[in-house]
Protein backbone atom coordinates (compact mmCIF):
# COMPACT_ATOMS: atom_id res chain seq x y z
CA UNK A 1 0.00 0.00 0.00
CA UNK A 2 2.88 2.47 0.32
CA UNK A 3 2.83 3.08 -3.29
CA UNK A 4 -0.40 4.27 -2.75
CA UNK A 5 0.07 6.77 0.01
CA UNK A 6 -0.19 10.51 -1.08
CA UNK A 7 3.10 12.32 -0.95
CA UNK A 8 1.11 14.66 2.06
CA UNK A 9 1.19 11.33 3.89
CA UNK A 10 4.68 10.99 3.74
CA UNK A 11 4.68 14.79 4.67
CA UNK A 12 2.68 13.96 7.87
CA UNK A 13 5.37 11.48 8.60
CA UNK A 14 8.37 13.70 8.45
CA UNK A 15 6.51 16.59 10.87
CA UNK A 16 5.60 14.17 12.90
CA UNK A 17 9.24 12.39 13.47
CA UNK A 18 10.76 15.80 13.36
CA UNK A 19 8.92 16.60 16.19
CA UNK A 20 6.47 18.99 14.11
CA UNK A 21 3.38 17.95 16.18
CA UNK A 22 0.71 20.18 15.15
CA UNK A 23 1.38 20.39 11.86
CA UNK A 24 1.44 16.38 11.48
CA UNK A 25 -2.16 16.92 12.48
CA UNK A 26 -3.08 19.57 9.99
CA UNK A 27 -1.13 17.48 7.58
CA UNK A 28 -2.73 14.08 8.27
CA UNK A 29 -6.49 15.79 9.47
CA UNK A 30 -6.60 17.11 5.43
CA UNK A 31 -6.25 13.55 4.51
CA UNK A 32 -8.48 11.99 7.20
CA UNK A 33 -10.93 14.22 6.20
CA UNK A 34 -11.74 12.59 2.54
CA UNK A 35 -10.14 8.89 3.12
CA UNK A 36 -11.42 5.82 2.87
CA UNK A 37 -10.79 2.92 4.85
CA UNK A 38 -7.99 1.53 5.82
CA UNK A 39 -6.53 4.74 5.66
CA UNK A 40 -8.99 6.80 7.28
CA UNK A 41 -8.10 5.17 10.54
CA UNK A 42 -4.70 5.18 10.06
CA UNK A 43 -4.30 8.77 9.70
CA UNK A 44 -6.54 9.01 12.22
CA UNK A 45 -4.24 7.05 14.68
CA UNK A 46 -0.98 8.56 13.99
CA UNK A 47 -2.69 12.36 14.22
CA UNK A 48 -4.43 11.55 17.44
CA UNK A 49 -0.89 10.19 18.62
CA UNK A 50 0.79 13.68 17.03
CA UNK A 51 -1.73 15.86 19.38
CA UNK A 52 -1.00 13.85 21.95
CA UNK A 53 2.73 14.47 22.27
CA UNK A 54 1.82 18.16 21.11
CA UNK A 55 -0.42 18.33 24.08
CA UNK A 56 2.58 16.64 26.36
CA UNK A 57 4.76 19.49 25.05
CA UNK A 58 2.08 22.01 27.14
CA UNK A 59 2.19 19.98 30.18
CA UNK A 60 -1.68 18.87 29.27
CA UNK A 61 -1.36 15.18 31.08
CA UNK A 62 -4.76 14.46 30.92
CA UNK A 63 -5.33 15.65 27.23
CA UNK A 64 -2.14 13.92 26.12
CA UNK A 65 -2.94 10.48 27.88
CA UNK A 66 -6.25 10.45 26.60
CA UNK A 67 -5.56 11.08 23.17
CA UNK A 68 -2.71 8.69 22.96
CA UNK A 69 -4.77 6.01 23.96
CA UNK A 70 -7.34 6.50 21.22
CA UNK A 71 -4.76 6.66 18.67
CA UNK A 72 -3.28 3.15 20.43
CA UNK A 73 -6.44 1.69 19.98
CA UNK A 74 -6.65 2.73 16.24
CA UNK A 75 -3.54 1.51 15.33
CA UNK A 76 -3.41 -2.12 16.64
CA UNK A 77 -6.68 -2.37 14.09
CA UNK A 78 -3.47 -3.04 11.52
CA UNK A 79 -1.12 -5.62 10.78
CA UNK A 80 2.46 -5.31 11.69
CA UNK A 81 3.52 -3.62 8.90
CA UNK A 82 1.34 -1.31 6.64
CA UNK A 83 1.60 1.72 4.20
CA UNK A 84 5.00 1.51 4.56
CA UNK A 85 5.21 2.30 8.49
CA UNK A 86 6.13 -0.15 11.02
CA UNK A 87 3.06 -0.86 12.77
CA UNK A 88 3.93 -2.42 15.73
CA UNK A 89 6.89 -0.95 16.54
CA UNK A 90 5.00 2.64 16.43
CA UNK A 91 2.75 1.45 18.37
CA UNK A 92 4.92 -0.69 20.86
CA UNK A 93 6.97 3.18 21.69
CA UNK A 94 3.32 5.27 22.42
CA UNK A 95 1.75 2.34 24.56
CA UNK A 96 5.44 2.80 26.36
CA UNK A 97 5.08 6.39 26.75
CA UNK A 98 1.08 6.30 27.43
CA UNK A 99 2.03 3.28 30.76
CA UNK A 100 4.22 6.18 31.42
CA UNK A 101 2.02 8.96 31.33
CA UNK A 102 -0.52 6.99 33.14
CA UNK A 103 1.71 6.60 36.31
CA UNK A 104 3.45 9.90 36.05
CA UNK A 105 1.82 12.89 38.56
CA UNK A 106 0.79 16.21 37.13
CA UNK A 107 3.95 18.17 38.98
CA UNK A 108 6.73 15.46 36.86
CA UNK A 109 5.23 16.71 33.14
CA UNK A 110 5.92 20.39 34.26
CA UNK A 111 9.34 20.56 33.45
CA UNK A 112 8.88 18.18 30.72
CA UNK A 113 11.65 17.85 27.65
CA UNK A 114 10.68 16.21 24.79
CA UNK A 115 13.52 14.97 22.28
CA UNK A 116 16.21 12.22 21.97
CA UNK A 117 17.64 12.97 25.51
CA UNK A 118 14.27 13.27 26.75
CA UNK A 119 13.09 11.24 29.76
CA UNK A 120 9.99 10.04 28.56
CA UNK A 121 9.98 7.88 25.36
CA UNK A 122 8.54 9.81 22.23
CA UNK A 123 8.13 7.21 19.46
CA UNK A 124 8.91 7.38 16.07
CA UNK A 125 7.50 6.28 13.12
CA UNK A 126 10.03 3.67 11.38
CA UNK A 127 9.83 3.71 7.75
CA UNK A 128 9.82 -0.21 6.17
CA UNK A 129 11.19 -0.78 2.76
Amino acid sequence: MSEAMPPEFWQGVEQFNTGQFYACHDTLEALWIEALEPEKTLYQGILQVAVALYHLGNQNLRGATILLGEGCNRLRRYPSVFAGIDIDEFLDQSVALLKVLQHSQPERIVNLKLGEDAAFPIPRIVLVD
